[in-house]
């Protein structure tokens, strides 16, 4: 017979080792590899950590990674910091429902000077957007001086300039009001 001690270390044994697995140098999330660094034009960014948005609680919308450049931190990450963030998609999404959501994401994590100031860059970043597919990714690099990068599987759309409008785009998944409270928490709760 088991006693209750053992149940309780096999379970706090399980989830060490999920910890470790989403901070470790690569991660797998429903069954998506994430390398444990990238280079973009001589930025080096490391995996920070691995999160997946979950809607109407069963049903899995993406997967995401966060990665972090010199002198960023989970604490810091909206700050003129460099940054990257990768989305690979579990469902198809049209071009128009991420402009939506951007326009969303960003009026609720500025007021409505700041929105009104980044209103361009905003529309600049909704004409980037095209469809994806089940298994596409689109990543955000944000590198200071050089702006924030747009690229779908690996190839740049659009670069738009700015640290303010990177803070606003990198606050839709990792800022006070995110699109997704329990993703902005797992991919903050590494580092």
């Amino acid at each position: 017979m088991r006693s209750p001690t053992t149940g309780l270390l096999a379970v706090v044994a399980l989830a060490m080792l999920l910890s470790v697995g989403a901070s470790a140098q690569s991660a797998e999330i429903e069954g998506v590899q994430f390398p444990d660094s990238y280079e973009v034009e001589g930025a080096a960014f490391d995996l920070s950590c691995v999160g997946v948005l979950r809607y109407m609680v069963f049903i899995k919308g993406y997967v995401a990674a966060l990665y972090l450049g010199k002198g960023a931190t989970p604490e810091n990450v909206l700050g003129d910091v460099p940054k990257r963030l990768v989305i690979h998609y579990l469902h198809a999404i049209k071009a128009e429902q991420f402009a939506e959501a951007t326009n969303k994401g960003v009026g609720g994590n500025v007021d409505a000077a700041t929105f009104d100031r980044l209103r361009p860059h905003i529309d600049q970043l909704n004409r980037l957007y095209e469809d994806v597919a089940v298994g596409d990714q689109y990543s955000l690099t944000y590198v200071p001086g050089r702006g924030t990068e747009l690229a779908l599987n690996g190839h740049a759309k659009g670069t738009i300039a700015g640290a303010e409008f990177a803070a606003a785009i990198f606050a839709v998944w990792l800022g006070p009001q995110p699109l997704d409270i329990s993703l902005r928490d797992q991919l903050l709760g590494c580092s």
